[in-house]
């Protein structure tokens, strides 16, 4: 005699049942993430100081520290050489700060600069820009592929350069920043 097919479905349901009460449905890294993480924060402002004098201060709308390193979204930074320095996600390790999306650097007097990633060394105070960028100052422009900026002597190293420089004599402006920017966002969609 054959087997009914109704005892082979309740067979087959207590089995589905089984494997889906007895299986665990989180990953394994979402479960190490939280117990590698020291701290958690949002809308924070972090304030470096030194026994003389306040340094700078960074704000991040949210951020965690993992196994030592500072990870933050929509930071905010200035200090003495920033006026502004803006980014949609970042990390901190040691005394370098690395930047990923819509990386912008305002500088107490000097070049605006626009790219999508950048990192800056505190110690040594060198911006190192490592994608396509923008630097803009009044009507001078300088668009390249990557840059090594030293902020304490103001030097800049770039490859692939293409500059705008207006001296008092020209007041001609056929290039502008905004026109190197939109060029800018063209290489990144494209």
């Amino acid at each position: 005699m054959g087997i009914r097919l109704e005892w082979l479905l309740v067979v087959l349901i207590a089995v589905t049942s089984y494997i889906t009460m007895t299986t665990k449905l989180s990953e394994q890294s979402a479960d190490n993430i939280k117990q590698q993480k020291e701290l958690e924060f949002t809308n924070t402002t972090f304030t470096e100081v030194t026994t003389q004098k306040r340094e700078g201060a960074a704000f991040a709308a949210h951020g965690m520290r993992i196994a030592g390193v500072l990870h933050m979204e929509n930071i905010r930074y200035h200090n003495a050489n920033i006026k502004l320095l803006l980014a949609d996600n970042g990390f901190y390790r040691g005394k370098r700060i690395y930047l990923d999306g819509n990386v912008t650097v305002h500088r107490k007097p000097g070049y605006d600069y626009y790219t999508e990633h950048a990192n800056y060394d505190q110690i040594s105070q060198i911006l190192y820009v490592t994608a396509p960028f923008v630097a803009c100052m009044e009507r001078n422009v300088l668009e390249g592929q990557s840059l090594e900026y030293r902020m304490g002597p103001k030097e800049a190293y770039a490859t692939s350069v293409k500059a705008v420089f207006y001296t008092k004599k020209s007041d001609k402006t056929t290039y502008r920043c905004k026109d190197a920017l939109k060029n800018l966002k063209k290489l990144k969609k494209g």
